[in-house]
């Protein structure tokens, strides 16, 4: 069999094998069991469209009355021969409108495909008559039919250890974003794609978290009396892009025992406040020790370069490639022409026997992407594949895929499809899907996101180049210490002289290939990786000393919805909340009041999953999907599993959220308190001219190290600009005055001689002065009065006595 990534191919080698065993064999196919149908998936001789697949019940029977003409048992393990017409009328009726001319008498050999002894599908070679082309053939062909439950047992175990490595990849990023985010919005998004990437078959459409709100309960505007109300939150059908979070925790992962500080910013391609360029300022301004930059505008960013080499500030660029000559010393990232070279080599392997090839790309938007449409085309040249001019095409999603679906169907011969960015291998999955051709056309993916997950699983994408993103961030901050702490020739000269580091890409498929890496161990790869990384971080870290700014893209907005709506009684959700458990509906069947935003319009199967606090109920996950019976016992384990790990992030966010809140209230009430005793002070130790050259300072309460220093400073600060020459200082309503309150008032006294005025103590009381002798107090040269008005005629004298010296 070919080695290749194909089961498809596999399927129709196979039915050419077992045609050649029949002498003049006019046509062969193969359908296999999908859910509660029947499907052609390999159909050989027939003069249909390609990528036109037949869809029949499990149980649907031939036509005809004659015992020859009986469908095949699902339970029959020997083949047996049916009438061909009958067969065709029934299990393949396009052939038969295809005007395929099936001879009168011509009989078709049928084979059951096994899958772990229960029955998979059939083999079906049509033969010119009803009778057999003998013991030796039939049991050949009976060998070929299990050859390809093999082939189906073996994509189906690489699909398996897929599906756990992608499940656990997908709880250890739930594990993460419950660790370290508040946003629920975040965290549906991660739900959503990372459940459809590891559940396939109940194809979910849409998927969401209730939350009961606190304290909603009946009698509101809408509700009726014991509604809940509760906040709904729905991912998006565009998928999230996690590029730039790989390179960040890359970079994290060298940074941290290093001691490097990472400012992380991220930036749009335009001008003015939230661009890239107003970063790169930034950074520069603050004299940064270093750059990392993934600039959407190399050219504009080339100023930006110069004006960090002048400072001295090494820039490493990553990502995208600046411009040739650049003032940045150093490019890290993927080397995206030989990257696309690899796709074409991977494209000839898919389709040996040539054929017509088209591609997606934002190539007038992005360099990066353009270099890996030139490699394709570059290692396409002079083979036998015809490449289509490239479909333009940035990175939305569904836009590519109406674009591929359009040129799909005005180009039936494509064999096969580039998709040069995260979006456009699944674009191109999609839309062959939505046209039966998932498997017919060959698609080479970039980048893994969910659904290209999902869609190499499904067979709908065959391979995709993958970027390590992660390595890329690692070394940019490597790089950038050695430039900062040794210095950038040094370093450079220690690098290829082109002044380019590139990262490898890996080439990803389902299955085993020898030039191919399968998807489960890919995953399991990363999430060692993740792990190696998250290590590191347990390293002693050096204090920082060195801040990076480094600069990546902004994702693209988030469109997860959030809405407000009511749990009835009798709902779908309000069922599985009083129930403790999950609760499955077909919601089309009548009667049932599944109570669900019009989102799930169209479903037939819907799921609620409480999501179960500290013995509470917080609220629900809930799925629904157009197919019937989509949901089965090990769906529903899993999403138990989900919805546990949800109930605790949700638990946290509330828990982060109330402590937020309530260290919000105590640093307001802290930033009152100190409000109030400044004012205290200011008011308790006032300065008041009374009279030229005469201050009175009133002390009020207790004369503690704080107020003394502050008592002093305001007493100097006053002294100085009104140029007085006595100060009265009023201990009338000191609370008490002890040794240090007196001590404290002597050295008010001194700083006062100091710029020439007089302190004069009023006010001292008799129990005061009593421990002031029994201590041995020295007051020095200090002034004292009994009270105000005999001070203040000590100072008006001392006054008057300098002014008539100086006359």
């Amino acid at each position: 069999m070919r080695q290749v990534p194909d089961l498809l191919a596999v399927l129709q080698q196979i039915v050419r094998r077992a045609m050649a065993v029949v002498p003049h064999a006019p046509r062969g196919s193969l359908l296999l069991r999908e859910g509660d149908r029947l499907v052609a998936r390999a159909l050989v001789g027939f003069d249909a469209v390609p990528g036109v697949s037949s869809r029949v019940p499990v149980g649907a029977e031939v036509e005809g009355g004659a015992p020859g003409a009986a469908a095949p048992s699902d339970g029959a393990h020997a083949s047996r021969i049916v009438d061909a017409r009958a067969w065709y009328r029934t299990y393949l009726p396009f052939a038969l409108e295809a005007g395929c001319g099936v001879p009168e008498g011509a009989g078709v050999l049928v084979a059951p495909i096994q899958l772990c002894g229960e029955p998979a599908g059939y083999l079906a070679i049509e033969l010119a008559t009803m009778e057999s082309p003998g013991e030796e053939r039939r049991a050949t062909i009976e060998v070929l039919a299990g050859t390809a439950g093999d082939a189906l047992e073996r994509h189906r175990l690489y699909d398996d250890k897929a599906s756990a490595a992608q499940e656990i990849r997908l709880f250890e990023r739930l594990l993460h974003a419950v660790g370290t985010t508040l946003a629920l919005h975040d965290l549906i998004e991660t739900i959503a794609h990372g459940i459809k990437s590891v559940q396939l078959d109940p194809s979910w459409d849409t998927v969401e978290i209730w939350l009961i709100e606190e304290d909603r309960v009946g009698d509101g505007p809408g509700l009726a009396r014991g509604d809940l109300c509760a906040r709904v939150y729905r991912a998006p059908a565009s998928e999230p892009t996690t590029y730039f979070q790989n390179v960040r925790a890359g970079a994290d992962s060298a940074a941290r025992p290093l001691g490097v500080s990472i400012d992380w910013r991220t930036g749009h391609g335009g001008e003015g406040d939230g661009s890239q360029r107003a970063l790169l300022d930034e950074a520069i301004d603050r004299r940064m020790s270093g750059i990392i930059v993934a600039p959407s505008n190399p050219e504009s960013a080339e100023d930006a370069f110069r004006r960090a080499a002048e400072r001295d500030i090494p820039v490493v660029v990553i990502d995208t490639p600046p411009l040739p000559g650049s003032r940045a010393p150093l490019y890290i990232g993927t080397d995206n022409v030989a990257s696309g070279r690899l796709a074409a080599e991977v494209m000839k392997r898919l389709l040996p026997g040539g054929g017509v090839v088209a591609s997606l790309g934002a190539v007038g938007l992005a360099l990066n992407i353009r270099e890996r449409v030139d490699g394709f085309w570059a290692a396409a040249l002079g083979s036998n594949l015809t490449v289509l001019p490239t479909i333009p095409c940035d990175w939305d999603q569904e836009t590519g895929t109406r674009l591929a679906t359009v040129a799909l169907e005005g180009r039936p011969d494509v064999a096969g499809a580039f998709g040069a960015a995260a979006d456009n291998g699944p674009s191109w999955g999609r839309a062959a899907r939505a046209l039966g051709r998932a498997g017919d056309l060959k698609v080479v993916g970039f980048d893994l996101v969910a659904r290209t997950v999902a869609l190499l699983r499904q067979g709908a994408i065959h391979a995709t180049i993958v970027q390590r993103e992660d390595d890329m961030g690692f070394r940019a901050i490597e790089t950038i210490h050695r430039m900062i702490t040794r210095g950038v020739g040094p370093t450079l000269a220690e690098l290829p002289p082109s002044r380019v580091l590139h990262t490898r890409v890996d080439c990803v498929t389902l299955e085993q290939t020898p030039w191919s890496t399968t998807l489960s161990d890919y995953l399991s790869l990363e999430a060692a990786r993740r792990a190696a990384a998250g290590n590191g971080g347990r390293i002693a870290p050096v204090t920082p000393a060195i801040e990076v700014m480094m600069i990546g893209l902004p994702p693209p907005s988030s469109s997860v919805v959030e809405d407000q709506v009511s749990i009835p009684a009798r709902s779908l959700v309000r069922r599985a909340i009083a129930a403790g458990r999950p609760v499955v509906i077909d919601p089309a069947e009548e009667g049932v009041d599944a109570a669900l935003p019009a989102a799930h319009d169209g479903a037939r199967t819907a799921i609620a999953v409480p999501l179960q606090g500290r013995g509470d109920v917080l609220g629900a996950l809930v799925l629904s999907s157009a197919r019937r019976e989509a949901c089965g016992a090990c769906d529903v384990a899993f999403l138990v599993r989900v919805a546990g790990t949800v109930a605790i992030g949700v638990e946290n966010a509330r828990l982060l959220r109330r402590a937020s809140a309530r260290s919000e209230e105590l640093e307001r009430a802290n930033l009152q308190q100190a409000a109030m005793l400044q004012t205290i002070r200011e008011l308790s130790s006032p300065v008041v001219p009374i009279a030229d050259g005469i201050l009175v300072m009133p002390v009020v309460g207790v004369m503690d190290a704080q107020r003394s220093s502050d008592f002093i400073a305001s007493m100097l600060r006053e002294i100085d600009a009104t140029r007085a020459h006595v100060v009265l200082i009023d201990v009338t309503g000191m609370a008490f005055v002890d040794a240090t309150a007196a001590s404290r008032l002597v050295e008010a006294a001194q700083a006062a001689a100091l710029l020439g005025a007089e302190a004069v103590l009023v006010g001292i009381r008799p129990e005061a002065a009593q421990m002031m002798v029994r201590q041995g107090l020295d007051v020095g040269s200090m002034v004292t009065h009994a009270n105000l008005a005999s001070g203040f005629r000590h100072a008006l004298s001392r006054v008057r006595r300098r002014e008539a010296k100086r006359g």
